[in-house]
């Protein structure tokens, strides 16, 4: 049976992918209770229906308070704050007009079944649940379902949770749409009074192309309001495209509207139709009715951007002064009180300190060395698995960055830990690890203008927070990626990551992304492993990635790499992908820069293991056991 419906699954995506085509969901996004077993279901996300496994993608948000701005839109779309500001022509500490429909590049990518790209949203108060988190706070760009998918709480028990995982609705060009100029898709809102042929007009794209891709089969069919349509684009969208709307309500319509439709929208529906889609109003406005929606939480920091020529710490206190609305400059006893006068009881790790700020709880980074730099990059990035700097103090020569809080520490220090858990247990989370720091690290190299290399890629330098998600922090030795021999000598603080560093670095100081790929490979085996990357061997420190690389030249080597390397407390049945996972991180280790596989490749490998270890897991505990470990 099982079988059967994988090549049924198979089946059905490779007529996708002939036809180019993604189904409207219609009216059932608005069920928080769909099905989408044996195929994929519109109702959650777009369907995988290429192979095509990662590409840019374009959504259409409208601007409404408090997420009327460059900084609050691209925080909530996890999206980079730069491009949303040059793509809306606008500067980027702009706010819009109410309804301002803005448009929002991301990087979508498939996961399993679905094209997704991922965002997270606070949960700060509020009576909050998937239904109005994806359909008032992301207008329809995610899903009830999709949503209850990517997280673990229950529909009333969001206020037990810190963030939200969001899938947002996007999608890749097939090769047929590409081979016909089709260059990149742009997931759009339904409005009250849009049409096919008005979408289409408004963004360069025929009426037929638009309707071919959503797969209608009519020339004039019913769209509904807060759902979305994808519109196929020969170029990148731009702000001449976009308007004001002005539609009539602003959240899923309560039930006494739910029989309203323009005439050009194709009014007369079977009866059965009609009655399914008034259930699942009803629905709608039940969810309203009980949780009413709310003015979210106020307008996340933002860490604008600086002149490039500010090198001098005056420059530096200047440039934060002027942004003292947006990235909170904090007077030092802010900072004394929040750390009770840095108590040991607050010490992270080293010169890092919880402290408590009202009712939020961050991180303060004591340093005394020059921060500009570092200061100045997070300040320009703007993605969810990089740290999120929240505010500056200068007091008596000592600098204090304060960060978002990361209840579980280092991933050096969760891999170190004794106790064992089913989070510590679970590949699943491994896996996600990989993808969070692969993610940050394609996004530092292709996504931000100009592009960065980290420099000290490790596993204390990446963060996990109470969800088990990654983020890439400590960004003082990163710089512009410029495939250049660096002047600067290794410093003290690399070489304690000596293990971490590529040769060519070691040897002639060449700094490119593929310096940043080296560290992912280190990291990767430490994630495999559980061990640090130098481990004793015989009475003496030896690296661990060149053990393992000599232990992959052996006859036995499988059976040697998952008997005396993987961490025993891996579950067993995740084994089978163990070696893939080394293979990985060995093609990152390769000597020669070339040779290295760059980011997207590494992400789009990752998520096909993470696609194969959801298919094994739901496998039959009789063919689990039966597979050759």
């Amino acid at each position: 049976m099982h079988h059967q419906i994988v090549f049924s699954c198979f089946m059905l995506s490779l007529l996708a992918s002939v036809n180019g085509q993604q189904k409207y969901s219609g009216n059932s996004v608005l069920d928080c209770n769909g099905d989408d077993r044996g195929r994929p279901s519109p109702a959650f996300l777009y369907a995988c229906n290429d192979d095509r496994w990662a590409c840019r993608a374009f959504l259409i948000f409208k601007s409404r308070p408090p997420y009327d701005s460059v900084p609050a839109i691209s925080t909530l779309l996890s999206s980079d704050l730069e491009e949303v500001a040059r793509i809306n022509n606008v500067t980027r500490l702009a706010v819009f007009p109410a309804d301002k429909e803005v448009i929002v590049p991301v990087n979508c990518s498939c996961s399993g079944q679905y094209y997704r790209a991922i965002s997270a949203f606070s949960i700060a108060g509020g009576n909050h649940t998937y239904f109005t988190v994806a359909n008032d706070t992301y207008q329809g760009l995610s899903t009830c379902d999709a949503l209850k998918r990517a997280n673990p709480q229950g529909e009333f028990e969001l206020e037990a949770a810190t963030e939200l995982r969001v899938p947002l609705r996007c999608a890749c060009p097939t090769r047929n749409q590409s081979v016909n100029g089709v260059r990149y898709l742009l997931t759009y809102s339904i409005n009250w009074n849009d049409t096919i042929t008005g979408i289409g007009e408004r963004f360069n794209a025929s009426a037929d192309a638009v309707l071919t891709e959503n797969g209608f089969s009519g020339a004039n069919p019913t769209i509904f309001p807060f759902t979305t349509i994808l519109v196929p684009l020969v170029a990148v969208p731009s702000s001449s495209h976009t308007k004001v709307t002005h539609h009539e309500q602003s959240s899923p319509p309560p039930a006494h509207v739910s029989s309203r439709r323009e005439p050009n929208k194709g009014l007369y529906l079977g009866v059965g139709v009609v009655a399914a889609g008034l259930l699942v109003i009803v629905f709608a406005a039940f969810a309203c009715f009980l949780w009413p929606r709310k003015i979210e939480e106020a307008v996340p920091q933002y860490r604008g951007q600086a002149s490039r020529k500010s090198a001098s710490l005056v420059d530096l206190r200047f440039e934060i002064a002027s942004l003292e609305e947006i990235l909170k400059v904090f007077v030092f006893e802010e900072i004394k009180k929040a750390t009770q006068n840095f108590s040991s009881r607050n010490r992270i790790q080293g010169s890092v300190f919880r402290g408590t700020f009202g009712q939020e709880t961050l991180a303060v980074k004591r340093v005394s060395r020059d921060v500009s730099n570092e200061v100045n990059i997070l300040k320009k990035i703007n993605h969810f698995n990089l740290i999120r700097l929240r505010g500056f103090c200068e007091f008596d020569g000592c600098f204090y960055l304060v960060f978002e809080y990361m209840s579980y520490g280092s991933l050096r220090g969760w891999l170190s830990s004794s106790k064992s858990s089913r989070k510590t247990r679970s590949w699943s989370h491994r896996i996600n690890i990989a993808m969070d720091v692969a993610n940050g690290l394609h996004y530092l190299h292709s996504f931000t203008k100009p592009a960065y290399v980290h420099k000290d890629i490790n596993s204390s330098n990446i963060l996990l927070n109470g969800d088990l998600r990654a983020k890439i922090a400590n960004f003082g030795l990163a710089r512009i990626a410029r495939g250049e021999m660096s002047s600067a000598s290794l410093t003290t603080h690399l070489g304690g990551a000596r293990s971490y560093i590529p040769p060519e670095y070691v040897e002639t100081g060449l700094l490119t992304s593929k310096t940043d790929v080296y560290g992912f490979g280190v990291m990767l085996l430490e994630l495999i492993t559980g061990k640090d990357a130098v481990i004793l061997q015989d009475g003496r420190e030896v690296l661990l990635s060149a053990t393992i690389a000599s232990t992959m030249e052996r006859d036995d080597a499988e059976m040697e790499i998952l008997r005396s390397f993987v961490d025993p407390r891996l579950e067993h049945s995740g084994r089978v992908l163990a070696m893939r996972m080394v293979r990985l991180s060995l093609t990152c280790l390769a000597h020669e820069p070339t040779r290295r596989p760059g980011m997207e490749e590494i992400v789009v490998t990752l998520l096909k293991i993470q696609a194969d270890l959801k298919a094994l897991e739901i496998q039959p505990t009789h063919l689990k056991l039966g597979r050759r470990l």
